[in-house]
């Protein structure tokens, strides 16, 4: 799933060739992708596109009087739409605009989880869906706040940090990637964390994010994940980029925890199962 650095510069990609044009219409084009039934998203006809932000790893498409919040989850892209077809493949939601460009939202296979969300523009985003409950972006999270969450919330660090109501923003390549930036082991205890690994941590996530922003920057469109740049994320196997030793993963049914032994739990090496007794 496209995380908060894919997110942003997505939406960077967008504000620069969409910010400006005229909304003309907009179609859901599966009965379930639209979540919300007020205000009718035809409220936005004949209105500017203003801006469009990020908050976690939601994309927000700002008009005079109404947002539409949209979630990419792992399958979904947001698109110039060229050919307009009545039936694109994939095809969940289309912007049309006066000028007579189109946005087309597209999810690929078969397990439809992407969605947008109509709100108006003066509503209060963290008290309602899809954003009630979001922890404060990743990006811009104080080293306080940070402390805080940690200290409140104990628990297996690689999970606090996918944990969108805790820090928004944040999956698993990140996470993999934060961690062993910060030479933390992902199963540290988090309210067990000293205040320089606190502190290792704070930097870890912005250098990590940054990172992720200056490849994806460079990019037309979100790559598959696959193609992302990472230190340990997927890497089982090949040698470390800090010390050269070889990247171990904790194989899960659906995902799996990289690290390297020697940078994060001082040359222990994490039994690959699920209900192992994990480095505290």
């Amino acid at each position: 799933m496209p995380e908060i650095g894919e997110i942003q510069a997505h939406g960077e990609r967008i504000a620069a060739g969409w910010v400006g044009k005229e909304l003309g219409g907009f179609r859901p084009i599966t009965f379930y992708v639209l979540k919300t039934f007020s205000p009718d998203p035809a409220t936005a006809h004949g209105e500017t596109l203003q801006r469009v932000t990020t908050r976690g790893k939601y994309l927000q498409l700002w008009f005079e009087s109404t947002v539409f919040v949209v979630h990419l989850m792992q399958g979904g892209r947001l698109r110039p739409d060229e050919k307009q077809s009545p039936k694109p493949r994939g095809g969940q939601a289309r912007w049309t605009f006066t000028d007579g460009s189109a946005l087309l939202l597209t999810e690929a296979g078969t397990d439809k989880r992407a969605g947008i969300w109509v709100l108006p523009a003066d509503a209060e985003f963290d008290d309602v869906e899809p954003l009630l409950g979001l922890g404060p972006n990743a990006d811009t999270i104080s080293i306080e706040t940070l402390q805080e969450l940690l200290s409140d919330n104990s628990m297996r660090l690689h999970g606090l940090l996918r944990r969108q109501g805790i820090i928004a923003g944040i999956g698993r390549r990140l996470a993999n990637d934060v961690c062993h930036e910060a030479q933390i082991s992902p199963f540290a205890t988090t309210a067990k964390l000293t205040q320089d690994q606190v502190a290792a941590l704070h930097s870890a996530i912005g250098t990590c994010i940054e990172r992720s922003l200056e490849f994806e920057r460079a990019q037309t469109e979100i790559v598959s994940s696959k193609k992302r740049p990472s230190a340990v994320h997927n890497n089982t196997g090949e040698p470390c980029p800090r010390c050269g030793d070889q990247i171990r993963e904790v194989a899960y049914v659906k995902y799996s925890v990289n690290y390297c032994a020697t940078c994060q739990t001082n040359g222990k090496v994490l039994a690959d199962n699920t209900t192992s007794k994990f480095l505290k």
